[in-house]
């Protein structure tokens, strides 16, 4: 009776889409020939601090200069004055921003201050252009939408929604590049692949992908993006391969029947497929994209995870209550454990040391040695465990029928005391109450160390979690979606090797950026100037046009009327556009409210001016269409605006204090 209450939990799970994916950690890419450019130096209360910009090269092409479009890694080598040793273990803070350049002049110190503290407020209307220390939350909704959610505005009590990604059909799952400036939704619906710009949060693609595309993965070198059929592929199902360089299918490979899982060996030798109505396991060698082994590891191969560590795969089995270990190289089985049928998820550690299999039906997980293929602990949980995420230090456990977190402490498996396990409620209700949940994780690691989004579907919020505390942090409600999903755009400065700190953006205009660095131990506060050159390909292929902005005001009063006034040019001869007769503009208050259309009017050649009206504080987004020109909204640069009471009028003195050089 246990065995098949545990396969119909098991099968309720199947359709519900409760599993998870486990790949092995990317390996480090070769390097490619970069071009450096230097963009300053200062040396101050005992640190130095040198700006640089390198981007990709041809072996053996000149360094071409900066352009507008590019994509390039910002980099702050910091070192002591005296000893020349790297600066280690600092949390630097930067913003790139067009407007007055300051550096050199001299009233740079105050100006640059007086900037830094109006970034550090992080109202939605005063943004640099260019954010170094940003990260986003991407919360995949029930209908075709997915959030973007600016956690760090959020935190200042102003409103959090940073953009909204619409889609063809609702998103299944979903997987990032190893850059992290895509993002690839699976669309079960369409039959097709959704690719996302990550900076621009725009649908920029779609990939046909196979009848039921479902699960996505990425194997560890980026080359290959696959896509698993769902269960109603029925006898067509397989797997779709997908060449990221080109976003096109390179082979459609047949498989068994059911849902498939997918895992990879870690040097990309092998792909495995779980079939889950045929009870086999798929082997293809991805150099020759051609299936070389069908592996029968049990009647329902629920979930399969790759430990790079031990060089294994891992699959559970639902109705037999067995994990399988498989040598990664000769495809025969190491090991069989058997423990109790109703397995689900599973998921080996970041570091391959521990394989974690959750059992919904028993209420239990199981934790596995990957060294020794030995099942070294069973813990018990309050509730049904359906998913499992992983950061550096905790196992994250969600239940079913609970609000609560569940966290395994990795440090603590393996020894002969129980390992430690606590819990945290990520709100106050039940996962199953939203009914359809998602097959994409709803806990992902935060851009911080030690933290985690934890999204409740039954509330549609989703909280911010740092680790050794009691309760989350904060929240994030998602403006009237229902959530299901949640992962991190992370675009924030690392630290790269010893003393360098660097992140990787595409530069979004031409001109003059002040590029603001500041350091709080040592104290160190400064204003570089970088130069960026106009791309003639990407403003042609704006539409033809390009849009200036002059004189905007970044802050108004309220009841002020404003006058915005934007230049409209030829991209290709930068000659300003006279005579257009439908030009509008379009503004909203975030996230969504108080949309207003409204034409603008010719003042000057190639010279527009609308006056909207703007009758609430908060932050209003500002965009321009020119119908005949076939540019709609969204094809030309938006700015935003911030419209407060006067009384209330932010002042950067309020922050100098905490910014002094």
């Amino acid at each position: 009776m246990r065995a098949a209450a545990g396969v119909l939990v098991l099968s309720c799970l199947a359709l519900a889409g409760y599993v998870a994916l486990s790949t092995p950690q990317p390996e480090a890419p070769t390097p490619a020939p970069v071009a450096e450019h230097s963009s300053g130096r200062l040396e101050k209360n005992g640190a130095v601090v040198e700006l640089s910009v390198t981007h990709p090269v041809a072996p053996g092409e000149a360094p071409p200069p900066l352009m507008e479009g590019d994509t390039v890694q910002v980099r702050f080598r910091l070192s002591d004055a005296t000893s020349h040793e790297p600066l280690r273990g600092l949390s630097p803070s930067a913003w790139m921003d067009l407007g007055q350049v300051l550096a050199g002049k001299p009233q740079e110190p105050q100006e640059c201050r007086e900037r830094v503290a109006l970034y550090l407020k992080g109202l939605p209307g005063i943004r640099p252009l260019v954010d170094l220390n940003s990260y986003y939350l991407l919360v995949m909704n029930q209908d075709a939408s997915i959030s973007v959610i600016d956690p760090l505005v959020g935190m200042t009590g102003k409103t959090s929604l940073y953009a909204t990604v619409l889609l063809d059909r609702p998103g299944a799952d979903w997987v990032k590049s190893r850059d992290g400036r895509r993002l690839f939704v699976s669309m079960p619906r369409a039959g097709q692949v959704a690719v996302v710009d990550t900076e621009s949060f725009r649908l920029v693609g779609r990939v046909e992908a196979g009848p039921e595309p479902t699960r996505v993965a990425l194997q560890p070198d980026g080359r290959y993006l696959w896509v698993g059929d769902g269960p109603r592929a029925g006898a067509r199902s397989g797997v779709t391969v997908i060449a990221l360089e080109s976003l096109k299918p390179v082979a459609r490979i047949p498989t068994g029947r059911g849902h498939h899982e997918l895992a990879f060996s870690s040097e990309d030798r092998f792909a495995f497929v779980s079939n889950r109505e045929s009870g086999t396991v798929s082997v293809i060698d991805i150099a020759q994209l051609r299936t070389v082994k069908e592996l029968r590891t049990g009647p329902l191969p629920i979930s399969l995870a790759y430990s790079s560590l031990s060089q294994a795969l891992y699959v559970a089995d639902a109705k037999e209550g067995t994990v399988i270990a498989i040598d990664g190289t000769s495809l025969e089985e190491r090991a069989r454990l058997t423990v109790r049928p109703g397995l689900g998820p599973l998921r080996v550690s970041p570091d391959g040391r521990w394989a974690l299999v959750l059992n919904p039906t028993e209420r239990t997980v199981y934790v596995i040695d990957s060294a020794s293929h030995r099942l070294v602990h069973t813990l018990s949980v309050d509730g049904q465990p359906y998913q499992l995420s992983f950061t550096r230090g905790f196992a994250y456990v969600r239940l079913l029928d609970s609000e609560r977190v569940q966290m395994i402490n990795l440090s603590t498996l393996g020894t002969e005391s129980k390992p430690a396990v606590q819990s945290f409620a990520a709100g106050t209700v039940a996962p199953q109450l939203a009914g359809d949940l998602s097959l994409a994780d709803s806990v992902t690691p935060a851009s911080t160390e030690a933290a985690v989004f934890v999204t409740s579907p039954a509330e549609n919020t989703s909280y911010f979690y740092m680790e050794g505390m009691n309760a989350p942090m904060g929240s994030f409600g998602n403006y009237g979606h229902a959530a299901r999903a949640v992962t991190v755009v992370d675009r924030s400065l690392r630290e790269l090797e010893p003393g360098l700190y660097a992140t990787s953006l595409r530069l979004p205009a031409a001109g003059r950026y002040d590029v603001a660095f500041l350091l709080d131990s040592p104290r160190v506060l400064h204003c570089f100037s970088l130069e960026v050159k106009e791309n003639p390909q990407m403003r042609q292929a704006l539409g033809g046009l390009e849009l200036v902005y002059r004189d905007l005001p970044t802050q108004l009063a309220l009841g002020e009327t404003p006058r915005l006034r934007f230049q409209v040019l030829e991209a290709a001869t930068r000659e300003p556009l006279a005579g257009l007769s439908d030009v509008k503009v379009l503004t909203y208050a975030a996230p969504g409210r108080l949309r207003t259309e409204v034409p603008a009017e010719e003042v000057e050649e190639g010279l527009y001016e609308a006056s909207p009206s703007l009758p609430n504080p908060g932050a209003y987004y500002v965009y321009v269409s020119v119908p005949s020109r076939q540019v709609n909204y969204g094809g030309l640069p938006y700015r935003t605006l911030w419209v407060t009471d006067t009384k209330q009028r932010p002042s950067p003195q309020e922050e100098i204090s905490h910014v002094s050089p």
